[in-house]
């Protein structure tokens, strides 16, 4: 049984104000094999990560239904916002070619044969590059025939469209990991040695390569996995953190934004870039009337923003939270007989996307029902023109 997303709903906390801060980065970064200090250049690239894919069944936190997918892809397609290759990005970090101001990469975790069955012909029709993180027990182990076979690997990587990465060889529980540390340094070190030196191996061998990426499982690391990935020749190491890669991000902790196919706060974060004018906007189905709509473009940045939950029985009025981006919690004014509730923006939005939160309380309930989030654009030319 592959395990589940260990510390995934730790890095949800961050995920869930749906944007998508800038990650941790130090002023310079001094990459492998670079003889140069490479510094930021402005271009900010989102890295989503997917697992499991499925025609039919619920969605989960690492199943996402395959129609969503293609949605989700199809979103990054009308954005006009670059797909890249994992070897487009190494080469953007070592210098030695430039990236638009944003950039989509796309991974995929395990090696589950639904990345081959369902995701691959998604990306074959939007010609998507992507980048598979493989661990040494699962691929090719056609365990209860969910894992894809060395064969199904070859024919993606044949297709000029698909990457591999190492993703250890057990994929071991962050539990696995300190109770390796427990054992003392020698112990450790050698439980490491397997689970980072022994992955690239086998999949060096396996499929001709000589990879350099590591996707730590389930995001967890120690500062004793460093040196190892340094010797064993890894360059890039990604985390679940959500946060936009620059040139200079720390290539021993980079940032993934790890899609769950029960909550679309990590894809819609990832659409959202603050270094310039072209943001993708995720238009999301709403279970109540909302006013501008998802994915909706005003002209105004003075807009008025209405929610109605006329339909929402038992709605205890006073509970409605209204949170808009830029401002926090905002004073929704509410029409008893409508039961529309709204907040007309007080100063002009400078952001090029705004995001609305809204959460409210049943009268025969202690907690709030689920949030709902949704995303509008601005456009800022025509809201300059004269009227």
């Amino acid at each position: 049984m592959i395990p589940p997303l260990f510390a995934l709903m730790a890095s949800l906390s961050v995920i869930s104000t749906g944007f998508a801060q800038d990650a941790p980065a130090v002023t310079t970064a001094l990459l492998k094999d670079s003889p140069v200090l490479l510094e930021d250049d402005g271009s900010r690239v989102a890295i989503l990560g997917y697992h499991v894919f499925h025609p039919t069944q619920k969605a989960s936190q690492m199943r996402i239904p395959t129609a969503k997918f293609r949605e989700q892809m199809k979103v990054i397609k009308d954005s006009n916002i670059p797909v890249i290759s994992m070897t487009q990005f190494l080469s953007w970090r070592r210098g030695e070619i430039e990236l638009p101001p944003q950039s989509f990469l796309i991974t995929m975790d395990d090696g589950w044969k639904s990345v081959y069955t369902e995701a691959f012909p998604i990306m074959k029709e939007f010609q998507f590059p992507f980048t598979i993180f493989l661990y040494k027990n699962y691929v090719g182990s056609n365990r209860g025939g969910r894992a894809m076979s060395l064969a199904m690997v070859n024919e993606m990587v044949e297709s000029d469209l698909c990457t591999i990465g190492s993703h250890s060889v057990s994929h071991p529980f962050p539990s696995d990991v300190k109770k390796a540390a427990k054992l003392g340094p020698e112990a450790y070190d050698q439980f490491l040695r397997t689970e980072i030196g022994e992955s690239k191996k086998f999949l060096d061998e396996t499929f001709k390569i000589n990879l350099t990426t590591y996707a730590y499982p389930g995001g967890y690391h120690t500062d004793e996995m460093f040196p190892l990935a340094d010797e064993y020749g890894y360059d890039h190491l990604f985390t679940v953190k959500p946060g936009k890669v620059r040139r200079d991000s720390p290539g021993r902790t980079l940032p993934r934004y790890i899609v769950l196919g029960n909550h679309d706060g990590a894809f819609n974060a990832s659409l959202i870039f603050r270094n310039g004018a072209r943001v993708a906007a995720a238009p999301v189905a709403l279970p109540h009337p909302a006013q501008p709509g998802s994915g909706e473009i005003v002209a105004s940045r003075l807009p008025t923003i209405k929610i109605d939950l006329s339909a929402v029985e038992d709605l205890d009025p006073d509970s409605v939270v209204m949170r808009v981006a830029g401002f926090d919690k905002v004073p929704v004014q509410m029409n008893p007989q409508t039961k529309v509730f709204q907040w007309t923006v007080i100063r002009p939005l400078r952001q090029p996307m705004c995001e609305v939160t809204t959460q409210w309380r049943l009268k025969s309930k202690e907690k709030y029902e689920p949030v709902m989030r949704w995303s509008f654009r601005v456009d800022h030319e025509a809201a300059y023109q004269a009227q």
